[in-house]
């Protein structure tokens, strides 16, 4: 299950109660068992990496998840793919556009540079909103 391309890694803010910030990539891997499996694999790895399960959106010392996947959708108990809030993560979005800027999400049929340019202007936007006003 080796990456056959990964992307540049982006330093993000935490997600909750962690304080520290975050290093993301994401990595376009070939495999050919099915997604359960797969994370079976993933979850084995965080655990070979220290990984101890605890605390929702606590400090940890790897995540592995699985995004996307090129059967398109999904869905059985403990897995969505594609990841629910994929959407809405910068720190996801961003890499997925620098690796793989053509793959389209199979829910709304954008690709992965629209979904991160969308991204940024609401972020952009939020930001302007919580500005405080001028005199």
């Amino acid at each position: 299950m080796d990456p056959e391309r990964a992307s540049p890694i982006v330093a993000s803010a935490p997600l909750g109660p962690s304080i520290r910030r975050f290093a993301n990539a994401v990595a376009l891997i070939e495999s050919d068992v099915a997604p359960p499996e797969l994370l079976a694999r993933l979850k084995a790895m965080e655990r070979a990496f220290g990984r101890r399960r605890g605390r929702r959106w606590g400090a940890r010392v790897i995540d592995l998840d699985i995004v996307l996947w090129s059967g398109g959708r999904w869905r059985s108990p403990g897995l969505a793919i594609p990841h629910p809030a994929f959407r809405d993560r910068d720190f996801v979005l961003a890499p997925l556009a620098m690796l793989v800027p053509g793959w389209r999400d199979p829910r709304t049929g954008r690709t992965m540079r629209q979904l991160a340019a969308r991204s940024r202007a609401a972020r952009a936007r939020r930001t302007v909103d919580r500005a405080p006003a001028r005199p």
